[in-house]
Order: structure tokens, then C-alpha cells, then sequence
């Protein structure tokens, strides 16, 4: 028998395990996402006498099991009783219009009244060897073809910047110079990988690198691990982001759409933190 919304609802835990949020969170973006899929169904160019089998629940579910585990559309629409090809469409159906409702991190400049603290990080994916330009997307520390993205957050835990899309050969220096900057008095907690960093901002806080010939002091090890209690906050984010495969595993889709599919992924994390979904008309 197949997957269906009404099925799915019986059993919250099964759910969450499946979709990757709670079923009131599932249920709050069904209630803002219902008359923005109206709308559209209304405005559709499909061609006449095209119709979905299922409803606007079980679509959405399909997609966030699609996003958990990064199965094929092939399987999912086994789970679903519908043709691969139907799954493919109703993914690039709901996408964008689920992205007008997630607390979806902006790329704007951000100001010293909205975050009082910064954790910055770099998240790498693995991708499939690209025809073209394969070296430009050869991370010598991941050993294979990656794509990277900066993430910052605030204190709170809150996703509040995603990066755009890099290839794996850029330094996450270069990531941090080429994105906005954030405020010049708000403090900026990162990692070894941004050494430098204090010439451009002068309130961030890197970690202290030894060798054999300079050997940290008890101080400087402190203020390291320090350093790295706040840090880890950043690191849950990313573990919590890359729950979901499609952004944890090899990435095998076209890179054409990766950038909406990360933001929504991040978006869901936030719900999970708490933040409200973004209002819309219809």
C-alpha cells in the first residue's frame, strides 16, 4: 500500500524519523503552504487535464523523505505509487514555493542589533567528478570533487547566513572575503582555516596554532579550548543540516538547483530551532 499524508500523521515518531521534522512543524507548513499551492494551481500552464494524485500532504512528505534520505526518485515513487517522473515534477513543483515560507537564511549585510555574535564555519559536500573544470573542484583535504558553502550563525543558534556555492579548491578565507561582511564590532568565532582573519575584522577570534618548535603555553591551550566550546554550537548546525542526505551524501543531481535545495534545508533547521514560517499571500 502506498505512502500517503493521512498514514504518515498516525504515527509522529515514524514520521519524524522519515521527514525530519516534527508532525506539528509538518502540519504549520502545510497551513501556510495551502493557499500558496492553490494560487498556483490556479496560475498553472500544465497542460489541460493534468492533476496530482495525492494531496498537497503527502507531496510535501514525499519531497522531505526525498531530502532525508537522498534515495532515487525511482524508489520514492515506489514508496508512493507514482512514476519516477512524477516524483521529479512535484519536487521541482513544490521547491520554490516551500521556499517562500521557511525561515530561510538571508544573504543581505547583516546589522549589530540583529546578532550580537558570530559562528562562522565552511560545510564541504561531495559531488560527482564534473565533466568540465574538474580541478577547480578538487579538495586536496576531502580527496575527491567537493562543493562548499560558509555558514554563520548566532548566538541564539540560528542559521542566519548561507554562502553561495564554491568549488572545493577555495580556501574558506576566500569564501569569508568574497561574502558580505558582517558588522565590524560584532565578535566572529572561527576556526584555524580563517588565520588572517583579524586583519579584516578585527573583533574575530581564531584559535592558536603550534608546531614542533612552538609549543602552545597552558594559556594559549585554554583560550583554545574556549574557543572551541563556543565554536561547537556551529558544528551541531551543520550536523543537524547534514541529517538530511541530500546534503550529508555525494551529491548526484544537476548543481543547477543546489543553492535552492541547501537554503531549504536550512530553512528547516531553523524551524526545528524554533523560528516561525515566513507569512505569504496567496
Amino acid at each position: 500500500m502506498a505512502l500517503t499524508y493521512k498514514k504518515l500523521s498516525k504515527y509522529p515518531h515514524s514520521l519524524r524519523r522519515l521527514v525530519g521534522i516534527e508532525l506539528s512543524q509538518l502540519n504549520a507548513i502545510l497551513t501556510s503552504l495551502t493557499p500558496i499551492w492553490s494560487k498556483h494551481l490556479r496560475n498553472s500552464y500544465d497542460r489541460p487535464g493534468r492533476y496530482y494524485k495525492h494531496d498537497l500532504g503527502s507531496m510535501v512528505s514525499l519531497l522531505l523523505i526525498y531530502y532525508r534520505s537522498y534515495t532515487t526518485q525511482e524508489f520514492v515513487g515506489y514508496l508512493f505509487d507514482l512514476d519516477k517522473s512524477n516524483v521529479c515534477r512535484i519536487i521541482k513543483k513544490l521547491e520554490p514555493l516551500l521556499a517562500t515560507i521557511l525561515p530561510i537564511p538571508d544573504k543581505r549585510i547583516l546589522t549589530k542589533e540583529e546578532v550580537s555574535n558570530l559562528i562562522i564555519d565552511v560545510t564541504e559536500q561531495p559531488i560527482e567528478r564534473p565533466k568540465q573544470g574538474q580541478e577547480a573542484y578538487y579538495s586536496g583535504k576531502k580527496k575527491q570533487h567537493t562543493v562548499k558553502k560558509e555558514i554563520r550563525i548566532d548566538q541564539d543558534g540560528t542559521i542566519v547566513h548561507v554562502s553561495a556555492t564554491y568549488p572545493g579548491r577555495v580556501h574558506d578565507f576566500a569564501i569569508f572575503k568574497q561574502e558580505p561582511p558582517p558588522p565590524s564590532d560584532v565578535p566572529i568565532w572561527a576556526d584555524a582555516g580563517y588565520q588572517g582573519i583579524e586583519k579584516l575584522h578585527k573583533s574575530a577570534c581564531t584559535p592558536y596554532k603550534s608546531s614542533k618548535k612552538h609549543p602552545l603555553c597552558a594559556e594559549k591551550k585554554t583560550y583554545n579550548q574556549v574557543l572551541a566550546s563556543q565554536r561547537v554550537l556551529v558544528e551541531h548546525k551543520i550536523r543537524s543540516i547534514k541529517v538530511f542526505k541530500i546534503i550529508g551524501n555525494r551529491y548526484r543531481n544537476k548543481r543547477k538547483r543546489y543553492d535552492l535545495k541547501f537554503n531549504i534545508v536550512a530553512g528547516l533547521v531553523n524551524l526545528q530551532n524554533g523560528l516561525s514560517l515566513l507569512k505569504r499571500a496567496a
